[in-house]
């Protein structure tokens, strides 16, 4: 052991002079842009005991209860790492009183990438909880304020690190309006940080006692507050406590490490590690921390070696680190600025790309694939994941040390034949490469390999033969079956070791149907799901032979998930509803034109999600489905979706029995293309939230006795036939479109009691007219934030108007957001009662061909959003009056403007709103300029056009 040592010493001595030699420097890898999802700490408290901290979780709590004014707004909690910031932040945060006083609360880990677009991403997500695909900052900022207007809101940015004021000043705007009492909590090692957010008081939070640090201690090393139960350890505990400084983290994470040795001897060690001598007083933490690395077994130190060499905060997937910290190899960071002497790098371990910007398709030097990677012999990791590539030279052979190979997301048809000498190999990774034809054919000569992923290699003609031999494979993410003497289906029986997710493809192609049954799927116990797939060409095939196939590809009774695709048989095989398969969640049966019925899926027990599509040939859906005499069936299924189904006719109770037809656990029913389907969906769905029917002509929609459903979608449909709700309902989102006829009762007019959200209505003409109910009550009395309203040909204004009939205008509840008018050919104008709703930001207007001008008296005050697009004879866009100033009076930002051919201007002064960042003018021929001028102070961003006189674009000549 010594020799080697000294060995391993002589070689770090030859390698110093060399660093400078090739002028190797450290890049900052700081800034990748992959972190945007990384784990991060959370509002969830961890700890189940946490000690002295019982006065500052009280000194928090009346910061955040008692202080209403600006000074008090920002609360921070600053403090050296490990000191407990962010565990004091959650105490608070989950704190009981906390809940009861916010009505709103978010929580969002900062570090040191303070992207404002992320964090106020975050925040969104948090307070709405929904998930929010937006990525412009104005949108989300317009938003989010939106959202916190009027509310008591409580934020924790946790660990903030920037000292910027104005990205502070950009990130707080949603807040301007905020209430007294709404409060921000962030956590920072900088009291810089707190006083660029303009905080009046900084919280300093101090160690902990010896006493509470022991009791820290005791908590992780033996799971209890004190040494009742090992006497014996309780001095060498103080000992190793007083050297975490007041820490809890320290005290935690040696108490971890002394956990998995709890006798005298094992603690003793702990105490006399030379590693304490190492403490830099800066950083008080990083001996313990180090004590906790070192006393990690040896595969976990590999796993740490490899995220060493990853840049700062990069994100990387729980498989990644499996698959790279799975190798048998030592990893090196090493990075290079030249190519000067490269031959001195030659024992390079590791070749990874880390992509540092928003696009992951990068480019790579020849220099790099015919020079520098054929030297690099002693590569273990090698990954050109993304890279523009289609083709290798073949220098593989030369790297017989490979153990990881990555050309995912490459343009490559095909790898070197040479691939089949790299016996060492264990991963090969040819994920998303859409070119990839073939694979090389002596694969038998990888007997090492255990991964192998060629999910969405689409092209691949099929598998290389033998490659059964490859006994150690674990994962195969494809097996593609092709005509001829290729590989074929029976050659997976050797494949014993297969889990996870299996896909096999061409099954047209198996000729002897025996061949499925030597494939022996019901033998590998370790697949959790697997998709079974035929082509989509159903010419020359046999509907017989795929049935008894699909019987002998019967799989194992563990499966978790099931997905058929392109049969042609007449009938589903029984298995795939036998009620052996306890553990299946998920069964997705598509595109089975010869199929003439459903099997009997009822009885799998734990069968959550359903997904039916495209089976042309099923008219009927009854008993078979459930299963004969089935009085539980579909106990557990939460989403069930038809989809494409041309001939179905009927959906047929008659048989099935009572308790069956209420589908207990259904929370999602879609219904989609069902032309020819009659009759009604089943009635008493108690725990239905989802509701979605579209292009099923001939159905009936009948809405009662759903308490539990929170949207209704339906699109295309016979009838709806409303029998009112439970009061309380929690109804939020409703779409109605394309519906000819409405049967409502009396309790239509208790609408009042929904608090419905978001209401879109187009093409119920029906609907618009209903006497009884008056339009305008209807839309009054929900507490709508958005509402879309389409082809109601009798609509002439938006907002009440005193000469007009009511059913020819729409009146606007005062907590409306977003508005959207589509398709109203007889809209005239905007009434001026609009005006005064303050609610109001976002106002959409589509082919409204009768609209010729807008006033600013009839803009919403608040408005900060208009799109008109297609119409037509819509000539100044904005008219002001005498003593009306556009250009400060507005507050508009954003202004989308497309074919209207009749545009002439944009305002009857020639002037933009000062606030506006976005203007789009798309197919407006006759528009003769924008502005007479634009000011020194306008906001303008973005100024974009399509079909507008070139000349005049930005100012009149």
């Amino acid at each position: 052991m010594m020799s080697k040592i000294k060995d391993i010493t002589s070689r770090l001595k030859d390698l110093e002079p060399q660093k400078n030699k090739l002028q190797l420097r450290m890049i900052d890898c700081s800034k990748s842009n992959r972190i945007k999802e990384r784990q991060q700490p959370t509002s969830l408290e961890i700890e189940t005991q946490v000690y002295g901290r019982d006065k500052d979780k009280k000194t928090i709590l009346e910061l955040v209860f008692n202080g209403d004014d600006d000074g008090n707004f920002v609360i921070p909690i600053v403090g050296m790492g490990g000191i407990g910031k962010t565990t004091l932040a959650q105490l608070v945060y989950n704190d009981a009183t906390v809940h009861d006083h916010f009505d709103l609360k978010a929580w969002v880990c900062v570090s040191d990438d303070f992207d404002v677009t992320r964090i106020t991403k975050a925040i969104f997500q948090a307070v709405t909880s929904e998930p929010c695909n937006d990525n412009d900052l104005n949108s989300l900022q317009e938003k989010l304020k939106n959202k916190l207007s009027g509310k008591n809101f409580l934020i924790v940015l946790d660990d903030v690190w920037n000292e910027n004021y104005h990205d502070w000043t950009i990130l707080q705007s949603p807040f301007l309006t905020r209430t007294p009492a709404s409060k921000i909590i962030l956590t920072t090692r900088s009291f810089a940080v707190s006083s660029t957010m303009g905080a009046s008081f900084a919280y300093s939070l101090e160690v902990l006692s010896e006493d509470d640090c022991l009791s820290v201690f005791a908590q992780h090393a033996l799971g209890a507050k004190d040494f009742e139960g090992h006497p014996n350890l309780k001095e060498v505990a103080e000992k190793i406590v007083r050297k975490c400084n007041g820490l809890p983290l320290a005290a935690k994470t040696l108490g971890g490490v002394a956990r998995t040795d709890i006798d005298l001897e094992g603690w003793e060690k702990i105490l006399e590690s030379e590693i304490w001598k190492l403490s830099d007083h800066r950083f008080d933490i990083i001996p313990a921390l180090q004590l906790s690395y070192h006393h990690l077994p040896p595969h976990l130190k590999r796993c740490f070696a490899y995220c060493s060499i990853l840049p700062k905060d990069y994100e990387f997937q729980e498989r990644e680190i499996i698959l790279y910290g799975g190798q048998k190899a030592f990893y090196k960071k090493q990075e290079i600025s030249i190519f000067e002497g490269i031959g001195e790098v030659q024992h390079l371990r590791t070749f990874l790309p880390f992509s540092l910007s928003n696009f992951w398709s990068c480019f790579v030097t020849n220099n790099v694939l015919t020079h520098l990677l054929p030297i690099l012999r002693c590569l273990r990791v090698l990954s050109l994941r993304g890279y523009q590539i289609s083709k290798l030279p073949d220098f593989i052979e030369d790297l017989k040390h490979l153990r990881y190979l990555d050309f995912s997301c490459t343009q490559i048809k095909c790898l070197p034949e040479s691939v089949s000498n790299l016996y060492n190999l264990e991963t090969l990774l040819l994920r998303e490469c859409e070119m990839l034809e073939k694979l090389p054919s002596d694969m038998e000569n990888l007997v090492n390999l255990c991964y192998l992923d060629i999910q969405g290699a689409n092209k691949l003609e099929g598998m290389p033969s033998n490659i059964c031999t490859l006994s150690d494979l674990q994962t195969l993410s494809n097996f593609v079956l092709q005509k001829g003497k290729g590989c074929q289906i029976r050659e997976l029986d050797a494949l014993s070791n297969l889990k996870g997710q299996l896909y096999i493809s061409g099954l047209e192609n198996v000729v002897e149907t025996q061949d499925a049954l030597k494939a022996k799927l019901h033998e590998k116990s370790g697949l959790d799901k697997l998709e079974l797939m035929w082509s989509e060409d159903f010419g020359n095939r046999n509907g017989v032979i795929e049935t008894q196939v699909l019987h002998l590809l019967r799989p194992s009774e563990k499966l978790k998930e099931l997905r058929l695709k392109g049969y042609y048989g007449v009938r589903l095989v029984e298995w795939i509803g036998d009620s052996s398969f306890n553990k299946l969640l998920s069964l997705y049966l598509e595109y089975c034109p010869n199929c003439t019925s459903l099997p009997s899926i009822g009885q799998l027990p734990l069968l959550k999600k359903l997904f039916i599509n495209r089976l042309d040939n099923v008219t009927s859906v009854g008993v078979e489905f459930f299963g004969m005499n089935a009085p539980n069936a579909f106990p557990s299924l939460e989403s069930l979706e038809f989809r494409g189904m041309p001939k179905w006719e009927n959906w047929n109770f008659c048989e099935v029995n009572e308790e069956a037809k209420k589908f207990s656990n259904l929370r999602e029913l879609r219904i989609v293309n069902c032309p020819e389907l009659l009759g009604s969906i089943p009635e008493n769905l108690l725990s239905l939230e989802k509701l979605v029917t579209w292009n099923c002509k001939k159905l009936v929609i009948s809405i009662q006795n759903l308490p539990m459903l929170s949207e209704l979608d339906v699109q295309g449909c016979q009838e709806i036939v409303y029998k009112g709700f439970v009061d309380h309902s929690s109804l939020k989102r409703v779409c109605f479109s394309r519906i000819p006829k409405f049967t409502c009762a009396a309790e239509w007019l208790t609408l009042g009691s929904i608090k419905v959200e978001s209401l879109k209505i187009e093409d119920c003409e029906e609907l618009c007219s209903l006497q009884e109910n008056s339009w305008g009550l209807l839309t009054q009395s929900m507490s709508l934030g958005e509402l879309s309203i389409g082809k109601w040909s009798q609509l002439v204004s938006i907002g009440a108007e005193e000469e007009r009939e009511e059913l020819m205008q729409l009146k606007i509840p005062c907590t409306i957001q977003k508005l959207t008018i589509r398709d109203c050919e007889r809209l005239e104008k905007l009434s001026t009662t609009l005006h005064y709703i303050s609610s109001l930001r976002v106002l959409q207007l589509w082919s409204c061909p009768n609209l010729l001008s807008l006033s600013n008296y009839n803009l919403p005050s608040n408005l900060k959003s208009l799109v008109i697009v297609g119409c037509t004879n819509i000539r100044c866009l904005l008219e002001e009056g005498e003593n009306v100033n556009l250009s400060s009076a507005c507050l508009l930002e954003l202004l989308y403007i497309d074919n209207c051919p009749s545009l002439v201007s944009l305002s009857s002064r020639g002037e933009l709103p000062t606030r506006l960042k976005l203007l789009e003018i798309y197919n407006c021929e006759k528009l003769e300029f924008i502005a007479e001028e634009i000011q020194d102070n306008s906001s303008l961003e973005v100024l974009g056009s399509l079909g507008v006189e070139i000349l005049s674009i930005y100012l009149k000549a």
